[in-house]
């Protein structure tokens, strides 16, 4: 595969500014020139690679999940058991923690779901993904006897994906009541309640 050119390397640079321009601001107050500052460059710079905010909202947007996604996708794959690949789907999906710029990020583009077609897109994309991870899991935990399930598979996958979510929102959002060890304790429970027991943290 060949090395991106300099405007594509120039492009993804300043993707990761908006998401780190984005994360100081929020996404309601961002401007073109928060993301220029980011970037170090002149706004006029800046609108040599994107016409507007939105096209780089976009870009950042769709970057993000790629590559949360795609991050996930390998630690799963990477592990021997479906208890260890459930643990690394766990794990995954919950921010580092309240700083956690790109997780935050992420949970900010939501808000423009129902407000622009592309971001409504994409959202529903990144859900469906977090979807497929925990079912695909489940599947093939259940097919090879490590997972008795105490419900159907859409079911609990959804309830993995609303339980990382919810605990992922208050952990970015800085309520020092839920840290990222009670939400990996309290989704690992829930795993156990369902029917398909993973490692404890840190095992």
């Amino acid at each position: 595969m060949g090395r991106p050119s300099t405007r594509e390397k120039r492009r993804q640079d300043l993707i990761q500014a908006a998401l780190d321009a984005a994360a100081g601001h929020g996404l309601r107050q961002l401007s073109m020139s928060d993301v220029a500052n980011q970037a170090g460059l002149t706004r006029s710079a800046l609108l040599y690679y994107y016409e507007d905010l939105d096209e780089l909202l976009v870009d950042a947007h769709a970057a993000g999940n790629a590559r949360l996604g795609d991050a996930r996708d390998a630690l799963v794959a990477a592990q021997e058991t479906p208890g260890r690949m459930l643990a690394a789907a766990i794990d995954a999906g919950l921010p580092e923690g309240p700083d956690d710029t790109l997780m935050r990020s992420l949970y900010e583009f939501d808000v423009l779901a129902g407000k622009s077609p592309v971001h409504d897109r994409l959202v529903k994309a990144m859900y469906e993904r977090q979807l497929a991870v925990y079912r695909s899991v489940l599947e093939f935990g259940s097919d090879q006897g490590d997972f008795e399930l105490r419900g159907d598979v859409p079911d609990i996958a959804m309830n993995f994906v609303a339980l990382e979510d919810a605990y992922g929102l208050h952990i970015v959002g800085g309520n020092s009541l839920v840290s990222v060890a009670d939400a990996r304790r309290a989704i690992r429970l829930y795993a156990q309640q369902a029917g398909c027991p993973v490692p404890p943290p840190g095992d």
